[in-house]
């Protein structure tokens, strides 16, 4: 039995948005264009691993073959006037979820070098690339799991869905699982489809925004209004493998963030995509620092749970590096994943009386959202540093 999956086989249901998402994405291509994922390594498929039409006019850059010189010249992604990447150590220090409220809180913001007309008329474009090809969280955070697959220009270029402002991108997407599904299809792929689907994931997407983008048979006709990405959040998978190192070597990033939370543990593999990144020559923002306290919501007061955060900050200092955000731990924060609805978004929260998301509906007392004012101060500091 075949393993690929064609576009044309998602049931009619999910290929259809829901309304609140249908005015945010750019209508599908005229033109029959399909797209076939390998879900195994083959020999046909390890140019094309995402399957996008071969008449794709995008060519991008390709890594060099063993003594044949040095690494390509990083260059930007297409459409895109910013990229600003998320990146952690190990796992399960919160990277996607900080990804993705960031992502959020930099579309509430505005560049610091917009004049206050400019705030008042034009919001910031903002998008969202999930780089983990084996574990990739962004359809869930963002409210779009179980929407289908994503529809092509007709030139091959992958659309972004968008969801609370926030355009995005994800290998979750393309793997066409549906909501509710208790088999998750996954790939098997090694080392080299990763790197050439991560390739895929950086150049094969239109992050621009107009009604030509979808009908133009080639990029050069698309028209000059369409507007690019203010700054691309591109969320990285763990550690500083294949794809952490594709990114460096490949695309012109202009600012780094590295996740952390208080624990020594946690702290010394945050050390490790510090080193990554000076030795790619990728410039870095600061640390963020993730779960580093919990607000009482009766008193206002603040606990380490997790420990003091001594040892970060003595890293940072002799590093020359900031700590550019301290997350609080609050339930709100994971809830708001599940539920598709990063925290960043909500001007309150619900207090919760037993500690559980369960309880969040059934308590009508609020408390100050103390993670919205962390992201919304964060992303200042990014706008800060990228109209540098």
């Amino acid at each position: 039995m075949s393993t690929r999956r064609a576009l044309w086989e998602i049931p009619r249901a999910i290929q259809t948005p829901a309304p609140m998402l249908r005015a945010h994405r750019i209508p599908k291509a005229t033109s029959s264009t399909r797209r076939c994922l390998s879900f195994t390594s083959t020999s046909s498929s390890h140019e094309n691993p995402l399957g996008l039409p071969r008449n794709n006019q995008r060519i991008p850059p390709t890594m060099p073959r063993r003594g044949t010189g040095g690494p390509p010249q990083p260059r930007r992604i297409p459409h895109v006037k910013h990229v600003v990447c998320v990146s952690s150590g190990k796992g399960g220090v919160g990277k996607s979820t900080i990804s993705a409220n960031l992502a959020v809180a930099l579309s509430l913001t505005h560049p610091s070098s917009s004049s206050p007309s400019e705030q008042l008329n034009k919001k910031p474009r903002v998008g969202l690339l999930d780089l983990d090809i084996f574990g990739p969280s962004v359809p869930k955070l963002m409210g779009l799991e179980g929407m289908g697959e994503p529809e092509l220009t007709s030139y091959g270029g992958l659309i972004p869905m968008k969801n609370h402002g926030v355009s995005c991108m994800s290998m979750g997407f393309l793997l066409g699982n549906n909501a509710g599904e208790e088999e998750e299809k996954v790939v098997a792929w090694r080392g080299m489809m990763v790197m050439k689907a991560t390739q895929q994931l950086l150049f094969d997407v239109d992050w621009r925004l107009g009604p030509l983008a979808p009908t133009a048979s080639s990029p050069d006709e698309i028209d000059a209004s369409n507007t690019p990405l203010d700054v691309l959040v591109i969320d990285m998978p763990p550690g500083t493998g294949d794809v952490a190192l594709s990114l460096a070597q490949l695309v012109k990033v202009d600012a780094a963030l590295v996740v952390t939370t208080p624990q020594q543990v946690a702290l010394l593999d945050a050390k490790k995509g510090v080193s990554m990144f000076r030795k790619t020559n990728v410039p870095i923002a600061g640390l963020v620092l993730n779960m580093s306290h919990f607000v009482s919501p009766d008193t206002g007061k603040s606990f380490e749970l997790f420990g003091k955060s001594t040892a970060v900050e003595q890293y940072t200092e002799r590093q020359g590096l900031d700590i550019l955000a301290r997350v609080p731990l609050q339930p709100q924060l994971s809830a708001g994943g599940d539920d598709g609805i990063p925290a960043t978004l909500r001007e309150t929260l619900p207090t919760f009386e037993s500690g559980t998301a369960d309880s969040a509906d059934s308590v009508g007392q609020q408390q100050p959202n103390h993670i919205r004012a962390a992201f919304l101060d964060l992303a200042d500091k990014i706008w800060s540093r990228l109209a540098k």
